[in-house]
């Protein structure tokens, strides 16, 4: 084995696929996102689940995806290197025998309510209580395509009997005809014992009927633009073997079935427009289970809103606020410093609206508004819609805003650090921390190409003086002539870990972070080395 396969920590099947895509060399900057055990905040959030996403294979070779769920508090996180899962599997499950005896698997935490994901490798083994998994490898997902739901639990102890067969039956395509939401298992197992060695648990969601049905034996499922690790695809083109299962989320339900897959890198006259590839699934085992699970979800309609569009504002180049206030002429719901608003657009040629999700950059306490501040990307169909044809007063619909990055809470000294649009949830920070007349210490740190791609400058320093004990620095990375340094910006290059270290904040600092994936796993990984400790580290991925 070489060095690098020994640094890199992805395998060689994902860099195949990375390269195939085009998109570099993915190592050079995920690998801060890429951890050998669970953040504290993955601890929390997999201890508060009330279900998991596992995949492995059977005793036979087959690869499958399944839900596990149990009581409340059922799972928790001993240390930083294990879960404790206390419950059993069910013996119709088709990973219960391999599990039970012990197997390399793929984990996915997922709450649906506030679309949160996180993904782990590892090694789960059976106990007294249930199973603890040994965890290798650990990182979060950007929360895209995840259809919100609320769950609830039902006690019944009467099971339906299990369906099995080599190919599904009308019903079950009808299930997947309408499902916007599918989990996959996929797995390399080859070469040596290797951190990226084992099984990956996913997600894909999309508008209803995303999965396209060829035939009883045959399916293609859209790829969309993601985090570019490209786990699900390279796994598969290391070893064809996958799973799949859709959810019956009114009762319960689970339909598994096991295949072999192959990657269509260039689909022609495919059923969705957006896809940038498709998964070609072939059929092999299918397991249902009626009732499955404990657990039912809902989706709540009220919670929808009719947003009309009451302003715009260029801010900076190709940076717009557009902003929003109620078509119905009531007061917005409130939102907290740090959530994001997710938007559903209609987009002609569409035959369903696309959903995103945009940081709010407006103040909190203002509930007659929000304010969304939207980057134009040259691959981003929505925001070049946005940019486009988005005018004031259009409508669209948009659910309540959600997200957990938030302040901490406290008076720890607090470090905003941002790059390009990373800024929109800062500045909503900033509304926030006024409105409080907090008197904590607060470092506005931002970084940009130059003046005219640097939003909300007069904004954000008007704020700032108004509190007490606030400072601004201001990175420009390509300052044009007419930036001028020490009033429109402070230092000539990019933001380092060194940069916010040498600020002296102290140990106890909390940092946010928001900004593409490369920035933000050069600063975090700079900032654990000097000894900050991860839970002080709050980050925020946009995807522009």
């Amino acid at each position: 084995m070489t060095q690098m396969e020994v640094d890199n920590p992805f395998h060689a099947g994902e860099r195949a696929a990375q390269q195939r895509a085009g998109v570099g060399d993915v190592s050079k900057w995920a690998g801060g996102f890429i951890r050998d055990h669970l953040p504290e905040q993955h601890r929390e959030f997999h201890s508060a689940l009330p279900f998991l996403v596992i995949s492995g294979s059977d005793q036979s070779g087959r690869t499958w995806v399944t839900l596990i769920d149990g009581p409340e508090g059922f799972i928790s996180s001993p240390d930083a290197r294990s879960l404790a899962v206390h419950t059993e599997l069910r013996p119709q499950d088709p990973l219960a025998d391999a599990l039970n005896i012990g197997a390399n698997i793929g984990v996915l935490g997922i709450e649906l309510a506030s679309r949160r994901r996180n993904r782990l490798s590892g090694f789960m083994r059976k106990t007294s209580g249930g199973f603890t998994i040994d965890v290798s490898q650990t990182f979060g997902n950007c929360p895209q395509y995840i259809h919100e739901r609320h769950w609830s639990r039902v006690n019944h102890t009467r099971h339906q009997p299990v369906r099995y067969g080599s190919e599904l039956t009308t019903q079950q395509i009808k299930l997947i005809a309408g499902a916007d939401t599918l989990f996959l298992g996929s797995g390399h197992m080859q070469g040596d014992d290797t951190p990226s060695r084992g099984y990956d648990a996913s997600h894909r969601g999309g508008a209803p009927g995303f999965v396209r049905v060829e035939n009883t034996r045959r399916l293609r499922i859209p790829d969309y633009a993601g985090n570019n690790f490209f786990n699900t695809i390279g796994n598969l083109m290391a070893d064809p073997r996958i799973g799949v299962t859709f959810v019956d989320f009114e009762n319960g339900g689970l339909l598994h079935f096991s295949g072999r897959a192959k990657i269509d890198w260039s689909p022609k006259n495919g059923h969705d427009p957006d896809a940038l590839r498709m998964i070609d699934v072939t059929v092999e085992a299918v397991v249902e289970r009626p009732g499955a699970l404990n657990l039912r979800w809902t989706r709540d309609r009220t919670h929808q809103l009719k947003l009309r569009v009451a302003r715009r504002v260029d801010e900076a180049e190709d940076i717009t606020s557009f902003y929003l206030k109620s078509a119905t002429g009531t007061d917005l719901p409130p939102f907290e410093a740090g959530q994001h608003l997710p938007v559903e657009v209609d987009i002609p040629g569409r035959t369903s609206p696309l959903r995103r999700s945009y940081s709010l950059s407006g103040a909190p306490q203002d509930t007659s508004q929000y304010r969304l501040t939207i980057k134009r990307d040259a691959k981003g169909l929505v925001s070049r819609h946005f940019h486009k044809a988005i005018q004031v007063g259009d409508q669209f619909n948009a659910s309540r805003p959600s997200g957990t990055f938030l302040i901490p809470k406290g008076d720890a000294p607090l470090l905003l650090v941002s790059a390009g649009v990373g800024l929109t949830p800062m500045v909503s920070f900033v509304h926030a921390l006024v409105a409080q007349n907090t008197r904590r210490q607060v470092w506005f740190i931002h970084g940009a190409r130059d003046g005219s791609n640097h939003a909300f400058r007069s904004e954000v320093s008007g704020l700032l003086a108004r509190l007490p004990n606030a400072r601004q620095m201001v990175f420009y990375s390509r300052p044009s002539r007419q930036d001028v340094q020490g009033e429109d910006f402070h230092t000539k290059g990019r933001i380092t870990p060194a940069n916010l270290v040498n600020l002296g904040a102290g140990a106890g600092a909390q940092y946010m972070l928001c900004g593409p994936a490369s920035f933000l796993s050069d600063i975090q990984t700079g900032l654990e080395a000097t000894g900050v400790p991860s839970r002080n580290i709050h980050i925020e991925l946009f995807n522009a």
